[in-house]
């Protein structure tokens, strides 16, 4: 398999491979937006098998498995080299109830909640330094987004984070950030399914030099082109897909036709499904990285290629029209 090429993080001074590793199914099961249980040392191959291919960052979060995705990444990176280790994205300000973990987590900006909380995600990932920080959603405990940015602010001049970012928030929030201090990198969601980003965060941040790693590329599995009505039924009773109007009833039918559309694309370049997906939201002007979550080795090698494919117009064109035939999902249909 081909060496990925890197692109900017925006002005951050990294260089990230077009596809990183999402760590969010490492956190297991058994809380609210787990993805049913999971094997850590299946989740520490696929980690491993990532990196040696290639792949140079890794994206988790404190909230993943209430810091289990967090302790698997560390475990993962272990015995790596200095050199070979790569960039570790991890987000807060989401906090489960420990209590009962099914429950809704609340979004907590408070400063001295989010100082606690990034010492803590230091100690689970055992590093000094973690590379990029991200608020994991807007607050919603009255904290407002000024007084939590500021942290984030403190936190990247006090050196426990090489980049501040910002997760899940729009261009209002955004601009509201950029004015107070820089924003490094923004994570939202973005896919054949879900564009909206493309029409407004992405856009914004090529305008503002702002780095952009997307998420759910292949939405969570429907755009994968291994997934099925019948998966659907048969996912595990604490996998969050379960509540999912995306994988139930007209959405999922229209769904999975849409992966259906893409592979004769996927044909003419030998690849997955996937991996057509995943290069689709790669070719939108502004796109740094995709974040791509797998829970085996070959789920990895699945969807790698799209590290090294590049759509064309056609491609492009055809994958419109089937959008809009189809008619899934909500958002710009041209990247």
């Amino acid at each position: 398999m081909a060496v990925p090429s890197t692109r900017a993080l925006g002005n951050t001074g990294m260089e990230i491979t077009r596809v990183g590793f999402g760590s969010w199914a490492a956190g297991g099961g058994g809380w609210r937006f787990g993805w049913g249980p999971q094997d850590d040392a299946a989740s520490i191959a696929a980690i491993r098998h990532a990196v040696e291919l290639g792949v140079n960052w890794v994206d988790t979060a404190a909230a993943y498995g209430l810091g289990h995705s967090e302790e698997v990444v560390a475990a993962a990176l272990e015995g790596f080299a200095p050199a070979d280790r790569p960039f570790v994205f991890t987000k807060g300000g989401t906090i489960p109830d420990p209590d009962d973990p099914m429950a809704t987590p609340r979004h907590v900006g408070a400063p001295a909640s989010l100082r606690h909380e990034v010492e803590a995600s230091l100690r689970r990932l055992r590093v000094e330094r973690i590379d990029l920080y991200q608020m994991h959603w807007p607050a919603e405990d009255g904290t407002p987004l000024e007084a939590y940015w500021e942290v984030f602010l403190e936190l990247r001049d006090r050196g426990l984070i090489a980049a501040a970012g910002l997760s899940n928030h729009g261009v209002d929030l955004l601009e509201a950030a950029e004015a107070l201090g820089r924003v490094d990198s923004v994570q939202p969601p973005y896919s054949l399914i879900k564009r909206r980003a493309g029409g407004d965060v992405i856009p914004w941040c090529a305008a503002h030099g702002t780095g952009v790693i997307v998420y759910s590329p292949m939405q969570a599995g429907l755009l994968s082109g291994t997934f099925s009505a019948a998966r659907a039924a048969a996912l595990a009773p604490d996998d969050w897909r379960r509540r999912s109007e995306d994988f139930s009833g007209d959405d999922l039918e229209r769904n999975l036709a849409l992966a259906e559309a893409l592979r004769p694309i996927a044909a003419r370049y030998s690849t997955s499904v996937g991996a057509v997906a995943i290069a689709w939201t790669l070719a939108t002007p502004g796109v740094s990285g995709a974040i791509v979550g797998a829970r085996s080795p070959s789920q990895v090698d699945g969807w790698f290629a799209a590290a090294s494919l590049t759509l064309g117009g056609e491609d492009l064109a055809e994958i419109a029209a089937a959008v809009e035939r189809i008619g899934a999902g909500e958002g710009p249909t041209r990247p």
